[in-house]
């Protein structure tokens, strides 16, 4: 199969040769926040799934794996087609099949299909991993870190709402309500990119298989590149394993709190959604280097913080605040630094930065479902206080070499 390759559109501008408006770069936050809340919503409902479907934590925590497991299945094999294809068909093309995805979700009676459907809800999920990358192409040099953190603001207000509407709906309607919902919304949403996005033609050749193997080269190539995967593995762990454990714990003493009000601690993540235009503004002012250490310092404190006080409300709640700060801080900054790499390849680029990513997500949340079980919460905060301290040690390898 051949297919048109490489972007007529310079940088900071969209395939018309306009500048990027703020109404585009809003358009296409929202569409990463909408997108990206489909592989949250299950989250808060992990309990009341375990007891619909009859199976333990540990099984009911696979339901997040699958769905991480598919997000980087779609990395490895749907984002590099950004760099080859018409990114707005792509991206509604996408939109459409998550839309389908979801509705089996609702209709699912068995652990096994609902997992399937998690499966393929997160493969027809990376539609964010093509937008962002589009905005960093149209988006002018010197700007590009700022642009990327205001999409990623979106996408993170997407995590945090995913699970408060999850939860919310769930209450009021059932568990199945929650995916009819995400599914209509993707439909919604898939018209408007049809109708707004700028339509970038391409040009020159490259077969489906050349363009899959050409990432490897990538990880090879650049030495930023494989830095900034561990830093977002091992970061992005910690995140996936308190958010698939948390709605265990809370709904145990002394909480004993119901999904809506599990739900609406994602809200607490507001921290996170914060820190993204502030991540993206120091990236633009050369201060990657700095920041990532501060983000990093504050999951680990967060972590500890969590571990000797999990139990009590004020402590967990200052915990995750700071856990989502650092943990979407690095995120934001090892975007920025990465696509400044390649500007013909952001699409593979992502690929081999969010497959490790969510590689380190399954990793995590699966480790944690199964430590919960036999060592509790404090199994938990130990586990991801470890992942955060090889991120940590990583870091500091960066600065020593830096200094001398």
């Amino acid at each position: 199969m051949q297919i048109e390759h490489g972007e007529t559109a310079p940088a900071g501008t969209t395939g018309d040769g306009h500048e990027l408006s703020g109404l585009l770069v809003l358009v296409m936050a929202l569409a990463c926040g909408i997108t990206v809340a489909n592989l949250y919503y299950a989250q808060p409902l992990l309990d009341t799934l375990a007891s619909v479907f009859g199976v333990s934590t540990g099984a009911a925590g696979l339901i997040v794996t699958f769905t991480q497991l598919g997000y980087a299945l779609g990395l490895v094999f749907l984002v590099p087609l950004g760099d080859i294809l018409n990114r707005r068909r792509l991206i509604v093309a996408l939109m459409l099949s998550t839309a389908v995805a979801l509705a089996a979700a609702a209709l699912a009676d068995s652990i096994g299909l609902f997992l399937a459907a998690s499966l393929a809800i997160g493969t027809t999920s990376v539609v964010a991993m093509v937008l962002v990358p589009f905005a960093a192409s149209l988006a002018a040099d010197y700007k590009r870190g700022r642009v990327v953190g205001q999409i990623m603001s979106g996408l993170l207000m997407g995590i945090l709402l995913g699970r408060a509407v999850s939860g919310l709906l769930a209450d009021a309607a059932g568990w199945r309500a929650v995916f009819w919902f995400g599914a209509a919304l993707m439909l919604v949403q898939a018209a408007i990119m049809w109708r707004l996005l700028p339509d970038v033609r391409n040009h020159g050749r490259m077969s489906y298989p050349a363009l899959l193997i050409s990432v490897l080269p990538l990880l090879r190539e650049e030495p930023v590149l494989r830095r900034r995967i561990v830093y977002g593995a091992t970061l992005f762990a910690t995140f996936s394993a308190l958010w698939t454990c948390l709605p265990f714990l809370l709904n145990e003493a002394p909480y004993h709190y119901g999904d809506a009000v599990i739900g609406a601690f994602g809200l607490i993540g507001a921290a996170g959604a914060m820190s993204a235009s502030l991540a993206g503004r120091m990236a633009d002012r050369g201060w990657a280097r700095g920041a990532t250490g501060v983000f990093i310092v504050s999951v680990l404190l967060s972590f500890g913080l969590m571990d000797v006080a999990g139990r009590v409300l004020l402590a967990l709640i200052v915990g995750i605040a700071l856990m989502d700060f650092g943990v979407q801080g690095a995120h934001i900054t090892n975007q920025s630094e990465i696509y400044r790499l390649r500007p013909d390849a952001r699409s593979r680029i992502t690929t081999a930065y969010m497959f490790f990513f969510f590689i380190g997500a399954a990793v995590g949340s699966s480790l944690s479902a199964y430590l919960y079980q036999f060592y509790g919460w404090a199994g938990v905060c130990l586990l991801c206080m470890g992942f955060a301290g090889v991120a940590l040690a990583f870091w500091l390898t960066e600065f020593r070499r830096h200094a001398a």
